[in-house]
C-alpha cells in the first residue's frame, strides 16, 4: 500500500498527507448530503456528455443514475458520513471495484477534468473544501492507475516469469 501511495503521489503531484487532508475535517457534516448528490450529478452530466467516445465507453455498463448514486454514497462515506455505499455495495476496495475498467493516466486525467468542472459548478463548496477534495480525487485517480499497473505487472510476472520468458515449456 505504501508503494502504491508513493507512486500515486509521484504521478499526481499530490503528497499523501495532502490527499488525506479530507480526514482532518468532516466534510459531510460541513457540506451536507445534498451537496454530494449535486456534485456527483454535475460530474456525471459532464461524463455522459463528453465528446470523447473512448472516455464515455468506460461508463457504458452503468446507467447515469446508478453511477451518480454509487459516487455520492462513496463520497459521503469517505468524507465522514454514514456508510451508505458499504451497506448497499459491500467493500469499498477501490482497486478491486475498478478492476474491469481501463484505468489509464489518460482516463484519470479526463476524469479529473470533469471533476474539476463539477467542483467549479458547486459554489456551495468553499475553497478549502474544494482544495481538500480535489487533492484527494487527484491522488486517488492516480492510485487507481498505479494499482492497475501493479496488477498487470503481477499478472505478467505470474504468467511469464521474470524477464518475460514463459516458465512452462522449454
Amino acid at each position: 500500500m505504501q508503494a502504491l501511495n508513493r507512486q500515486a503521489s509521484c504521478m499526481s503531484g499530490v503528497a499523501h498527507e495532502d490527499a488525506t487532508a479530507i480526514d482532518n475535517v468532516n466534510l459531510y457534516e460541513k457540506l451536507g448530503f445534498d451537496t454530494f448528490v449535486k456534485l456527483s450529478t454535475n460530474f456525471y452530466n459532464e461524463v455522459y456528455n463528453d465528446d470523447q467516445q473512448w472516455f464515455r465507453s468506460i461508463f457504458a455498463n452503468s446507467t447515469k443514475d446508478d453511477a451518480i448514486q454509487n459516487q455520492y454514497e462513496f463520497f459521503i462515506q469517505r468524507m465522514g458520513g454514514p456508510p451508505l455505499y458499504a451497506h448497499r455495495k459491500g467493500s469499498t476496495a477501490l482497486i478491486a471495484r475498478h478492476g474491469p475498467y481501463p484505468i489509464t493516466e489518460r482516463a484519470a486525467a479526463r476524469w479529473l477534468f470533469h471533476m474539476k468542472t463539477a467542483l467549479d459548478k458547486s459554489p456551495e463548496i468553499d475553497l478549502d473544501s474544494k482544495t481538500r477534495m480535489f487533492n484527494f480525487f487527484k491522488h486517488t485517480a492516480f492510485f487507481l492507475v498505479a494499482g492497475k499497473e501493479l496488477t498487470n505487472h503481477h499478472r505478467l510476472v505470474g504468467n511469464y516469469g521474470v524477464g518475460g520468458r514463459h516458465m512452462g515449456r522449454a
